[in-house]
Parts: C-alpha cells; sequence; structure tokens
C-alpha cells in the first residue's frame, strides 16, 4: 500500500504565495505520475497540474504561468509552487501518486490519493 501525504495549505491575500508539498511513501515500485488536483464542495475534482517520470508537465489553463510543479525523485515528493493567488483559487487540494507495478499480465497502473490540503485565499 501507498500512503499520500499533503502539506502546505493555508490562508493568504491575493497576489500572496504558498509552496504544497506531497510525500508519498510505502510499498512504491516506480511512480508513473504525481499531479495536484482541487475540489470545491459539491463540484467535480479537477487536475492542477501533473508531473510524469518521463515527459512533460501539464497544467491547467487557469494557473499557467502562476503555479509550477515538481519533483523530487529520490525522496517521492512532488511539490506545487503557487504565486500570484486568486480568490478563484480557494479549493483543498489533493495529491494523486500513480504507480506501476509488475503484474503476472504485464504493468498495472494503481492511483493513491492524499486527503487533502485547504488553501483559502483572501480578497
Amino acid at each position: 500500500q501507498v500512503q499520500v501525504v499533503e502539506s502546505g495549505g493555508g490562508s493568504v491575500r491575493a497576489g500572496g504565495s504558498l509552496r504544497l508539498s506531497c510525500a508519498a511513501s510505502g510499498a512504491i515500485f516506480k511512480i508513473k505520475v504525481m499531479g495536484w488536483y482541487r475540489q470545491a464542495p459539491g463540484k467535480q475534482r479537477e487536475l492542477v497540474a501533473a508531473i510524469p517520470s518521463d515527459g512533460d508537465t501539464t497544467y491547467a489553463d487557469s494557473v499557467k504561468g502562476r503555479f509550477t510543479i515538481s519533483r523530487a525523485t529520490a525522496s517521492n515528493a512532488a511539490y506545487l509552487d503557487m504565486n500570484s493567488l486568486k480568490p478563484e483559487d480557494t479549493y483543498n487540494y489533493y495529491c494523486k501518486v500513480t504507480t506501476r507495478e509488475i503484474g503476472l499480465k504485464g504493468l498495472i497502473d494503481y492511483d493513491f490519493w492524499g486527503r487533502g490540503t485547504q488553501v483559502t485565499v483572501s480578497s
């Protein structure tokens, strides 16, 4: 099993910055992708940014140029640097870790989620 823990959320004024951290631990063979998602109450969870082990990073249009995702591969950690925050960035932010395992029938991907960290941006 894989455990995913987010940290770094909080309350800031518009224009401020926060750094979210995601730590994955447990029985990890290989991490395929680490991603940040966000969700408001009653709304669907949406992708904010994702960083694969190989390939290009992905960002939601609403955060391009303001947020940066990065990884510390050796420690199975990912970060989300959020700058120029806006009130509309107020969400609960979740980290998702996709691992790749070798099964009897080939490669299998598994998704693991953290419990989230709240980000509140006031105007």
